[in-house]
């Protein structure tokens, strides 16, 4: 059996490299050193590492890969890595660049080896989504059972290992931020075999998986607020890397950002952000956690402007804070909250650096801190150790990772509840005096953060898997919880700490079942309430949508977010309808019950069209619908009056307008669809359609919004 080496064969000779840099002063003195280590470490031939185990799944490549076989004569970098680690995905801009920098033809190939810390990571289909979600182009293997971890003898996440053309060990990096020596030893390190000639420029099979996905209205949302004034509710779209402000019945209001990243203020048509995750909305403004800008901004929706309140658009190492907002350097802000602890604040979940901060928005002073300019970002709780530390101090108390906020402010709580996702527990940290207690999950060691499951119970005897939101209902004092990674819904009662599960059957899945034990979520990442505590939304992360649970009937729905259609605008005040082809006898005409509206509304129609069982849209003959109102044309003044159908996934939203002197009581408009589909196995087309008339009933007074039907049919 061959003999291979771990990491602890290298740190003795890479240690000498490293302190000999530390006293280096020139970049070409550097280069020089590494250069000479690697002439060094060439003439050992006892360096070689074990190859990837044989059966391990692969994503973003054709096939498996093998240091002996595909990637002989590369120079590869191991990240090995867990999706949920903070301190992994830091280190994914650097490798992103390493990669633009130097390709696979240069020799340089990157290689993800996920090894897991949950169990839940250990599924291969949510190592895929966090490929997706992190935008990794790179090849990724699930290694489960984290056999080269224990081969080499890696000891924590993230760690770099950097290997030579014949798989033999060269460097190792332990941690994040280490881009300098990163960038260094790859260029050295290309360089150098590139000379000697064992440099291949051979393709190693990379495939996308993100190339072979349909698209969809949201990707990944991480987290849902609403305002509960407006009823509008504002979406965190992480991976369009946008934020959406819609209605409470799903009408797409804002959209603002993406669908690309990037980093820009301005008007909200030009606002660039980078994987946001936290956002509240209050009133026309929204703040926004801006994960990988490492920002805290601000969406005025008034006023049409997007402004940076927090960070200088690259990642923090400071735990301590005190600048004015925008000249202090964050890390990875997860979620935010407004709130009052002596004076007006927007608390932030620095997940970074495993604290929870505060931007003071008046002049004011945190519990045990001092007093704070109007503007001011500063350390609110959290020493900035990974731990599970309670403490009546809040600079002394340790948290891991926190993901969620929750403010409860009425007396007896008057406290932020925290879902720490590393050390999966809910924690709590009072307004008042400034004291980090613990909730639910975890257990006693503060230094233990593998004390997870899916346990009900009391207090410390209750298991939660990583946990990454939190919503409070004032009305009943409890709290609802996104137990991330046993998919599930759980609600905890403060007062007895008691934590149940609520909603999810434990396995990841997108089932609406008739109950909520009986429905399924997959890393549900965010929760707020509405309608008065009677609706729970849920942020369904990987399941790409937003779920709405009825705390009364106890039902799960999705909830529709539609984009009106604009297209075929009217240019004069009576919209001319083009030349429509006759219903054809076999289309049902559905009648719908009456509603009431009033001058100054809006009547929006949501159509919701399913295909025959097989078939799917024919793009070749296009579909479209018509809206027509005959003797009444004044409803459609200044409307689309026709627009195509391409994607039947949401339902299409067609809005008229009640002017303020309407000129009949009760008109009816009538919406025409004509559908052209095709077997999917193809040899056979079809025209499918139908006509529904939706009577108006026009009250004498005048109101404003916006009634909302939904008209639906299976053909």
């Amino acid at each position: 059996m061959a003999s291979y080496s771990k990491l602890s064969d290298l740190f003795p000779i890479q240690s000498q490299l490293d302190y000999a840099l530390e006293d280096a002063t020139t970049q070409e003195e550097k280069e020089n050193l590494v250069h000479q280590y690697l002439h060094k470490i060439d003439e050992k031939d006892d360096l070689i590492i074990p190859d990837f185990e044989e059966g391990l799944e692969w994503l973003n490549t054709d096939g498996p890969l093998s240091l002996r076989k595909e990637l002989s004569g590369k120079v590869v970098v191991l990240d090995f890595f867990t999706y949920c680690c903070i301190n992994c995905m830091h280190l994914l801009p650097d490798l992103h660049q390493l990669e633009q920098s130097y390709t696979i033809e240069d020799g340089l190939v990157v290689i993800g080896v996920h090894s897991a810390k949950f169990p839940n990571e250990k599924v291969l289909q949510n190592v895929r989504s966090a490929v997706l979600r992190y935008d990794i182009t790179h090849p990724v293997v699930n290694d489960s059972d984290a056999r080269l971890w224990q081969e080499l003898e890696v000891s924590c996440w993230p760690t770099l290992v950097v290997l030579g053309p014949r798989g033999n060990l060269l460097f190792s990096l332990v941690g994040e931020g280490h881009r300098e020596q990163l960038f260094l030893f790859t260029e050295a390190t290309l360089k150098h075999y590139r000379k000697q000639g064992l440099l291949k420029d051979h393709d190693v099979g990379i495939k996308l998986y993100r190339d072979s996905l349909p698209p969809s209205i949201l990707s990944f949302p991480g987290k849902i607020a609403m305002d509960p004034s407006s009823k509008q509710l504002a979406i965190a779209d992480t991976g369009h890397h946008r934020v959406l402000v819609v209605s409470h019945t799903g009408q797409l209001l804002h959209t603002i950002g993406g669908p690309s990243s990037g980093r820009r203020d301005g008007n909200l048509s030009e606002a660039q952000f980078s994987s946001p995750q936290g956002v509240f909305i209050k009133g026309d403004t929204v703040y926004v956690a801006d994960t990988e800008n490492h920002l805290v901004r601000k969406i005025k929706l008034s006023e049409g402007k997007v402004s940076t309140l927090a960070g200088v658009g690259v990642q923090g190492t400071d735990k301590e804070g005190g600048a004015p907002g925008p000249q202090q350097p964050i890390s990875s802000p997860w979620d935010v909250a407004l709130g009052n602890a002596g004076g007006d604040i927007l608390c932030i979940a620095m997940a970074g650096t495993h604290q929870i901060w505060a931007l003071f928005l008046e002049d004011g002073k945190l519990p045990k801190g001092s007093d704070s300019k109007k503007g001011t970002c500063v350390r609110f709780a959290g020493s900035g150790n990974e731990e599970n530390r309670n403490n009546a101090y809040p600079h002394k108390a340790g948290l891991a990772q926190p993901s969620g906020l929750a403010l409860a402010p009425t007396e007896p709580w008057e406290c932020l509840f925290i879902a720490d996702s590393e050390s999966s527990t809910i924690r709590s940290l009072s307004l008042k005096d400034g004291a980090v207690k613990h909730v639910v999950g975890g257990e006693r060691d503060p230094l233990n953060l593998f004390a997870f499951g899916d346990v009900d119970g009391k207090g410390i005897d209750a298991k939660l898997q990583h946990p990454l939101g939190v919503s409070w209902d004032e009305g009943s004092s409890l709290l609802y919880v996104a137990d991330s990674y046993n998919h599930k819904i759980k609600v905890v009662d403060p007062k007895t700490k008691q934590c149940r599960v609520l909603a999810g059957t434990g396995k990841a899945g997108n089932g609406l079942g008739p109950c909520f034990l009986e429905s399924s979520f997959n890393e549900p990442g965010g929760l707020c309430l509405g309608e008065g505590g009677k609706l729970l939304y849920v942020a369904d992360t990987n399941n790409h949508c937003i779920k709405v649970l009825n705390l009364q009937t106890k039902t799960v729905s999705l909830f529709p977010i539609v984009v009106q259609q604009e297209v075929d605008s009217a240019t004069s005040s009576t919209p001319a309808v083009r030349k429509l082809p006759k219903l054809p006898k076999s289309a049902p005409v559905l009648t719908m019950p009456s509603i009431t509206v009033s001058s100054g509304q809006s009547v929006t129609l949501f159509l919701k069209l399913a295909l025959p069982t097989g078939t799917k849209l024919t793009e070749e003959a296009p579909s479209f619908w018509s809206l027509s109102a005959e003797g009444n044309e004044w409803l459609l003044e200044g409307r689309a009056v026709t627009g195509s159908i391409s994607d039947l996934s949401e339902p299409i939203s067609i809005v008229s307008s009640i002017p303020a002197a309407p000129a009949s009581p009760d008109p009816t408009l009538t919406l025409d669809a004509w559908v052209y589909c095709c077997l999917s196995e193809g040899g056979a087309c079809m025209m499918k359609a139908v006509s529904f008339k939706q009577p108006l009933l026009i009250g004498s007074t005048s109101q404003e919004g916006s009634v909302a039907v939904m008209l639906e049919h299976a053909f």
